[in-house]
C-alpha cells in the first residue's frame, strides 16, 4: 500500500533482524530438537507485545537482536552461515502477503494470542503449554495457507509432536516479525534498491 507509514531503515532492519533469528532458531529446532533459550525466548514474547512503541521495545530492547543483526551483516556481506535462511525468509515473507490480506484469519490469530497472553505472562513464553497453544494456532491458521513454509531437519526430531509444535511456534513469531517489517515500510524492493542502505542500518545498529 502506497499510505504506508515509512519509517527509517534503522528501524526496518530490526525487524528484519527479528525474523532472521526467529528463523535461524527454526532450523536449530529442526536440526537439533533444541533451541537457545534467550533468543527463543526474544522470538516468543515479540508475539505477544503487538501494541509496542518501536521496534526495539517489540523484542525487549535491541541488545536481543544482536543475533539476528549478525545474521544479516554476514548475509548483506555475501557470506550467509545458513543458504536455507533466506529461501525460508521469502517464503515467510510471501505468507505474511496472504495472511494480512485474510481478515478473518487475522483476527482468529490475535485472539489466540490473548487466549496465551495471561499464561505466558505468568510462566514465560517458552512454557510448553503455551509453546503447545501457539503451535496449534499456527497449524489451524497460517499453515492452510500457501506458500507453505517447508521446515528441512532431522526426521527424529521433526516426528516428535512437541518439537513440531515448537517449531510452529517460532514460525508464527517468524511471521509477526514480517508483519513488523511491513508496518515500518519493507518491501521486498529493499533488497534490489536499498540493498547499501539495508547494510549500512545493521552495521549501525551492531555498533
Amino acid at each position: 500500500m502506497s499510505d504506508r507509514p515509512t519509517h527509517p531503515m534503522s528501524e526496518r532492519v530490526l525487524a528484519l533482524a527479528g525474523l532472521a533469528q526467529a528463523l535461524a532458531q527454526v532450523r536449530r529446532i529442526a536440526d537439533t530438537g533444541q533451541a537457545n533459550e534467550s533468543v527463543l525466548a526474544t522470538s516468543l514474547d515479540s508475539i505477544f507485545r503487538i501494541d509496542a512503541d518501536t521496534a526495539a521495545t517489540v523484542y525487549g530492547g535491541r541488545e536481543n537482536l544482536r543475533p539476528g543483526l549478525m545474521l544479516l551483516r554476514d548475509y548483506f556481506g555475501g557470506q550467509p552461515r545458513d543458504e536455507q535462511l533466506p529461501r525460508l525468509a521469502l517464503a515467510v515473507m510471501q505468507l505474511e502477503r496472504r495472511f494480512v490480506q485474510d481478515d478473518d484469519m487475522a483476527h482468529k490469530v490475535q485472539r489466540g494470542i490473548r487466549a496465551q497472553s495471561d499464561a505466558a505472562g505468568q510462566n514465560g513464553s517458552t512454557h510448553p503449554d503455551v509453546l503447545a497453544a501457539l503451535g496449534s494456532l499456527y497449524a489451524e491458521t497460517l499453515s492452510h495457507l500457501r506458500p507453505r513454509v517447508l521446515v528441512q531437519g532431522n526426521p527424529h526430531y521433526l516426528g516428535q509432536p512437541a518439537v513440531v509444535a515448537e517449531v510452529r511456534a517460532v514460525l508464527l513469531a517468524a511471521v509477526r516479525s514480517a508483519v513488523l517489517w511491513r508496518q515500518l515500510g519493507g518491501s521486498l524492493w529493499d533488497f534490489l534498491l536499498r540493498r547499501r542502505d539495508m547494510a549500512a542500518a545493521v552495521e549501525s545498529q551492531l555498533r
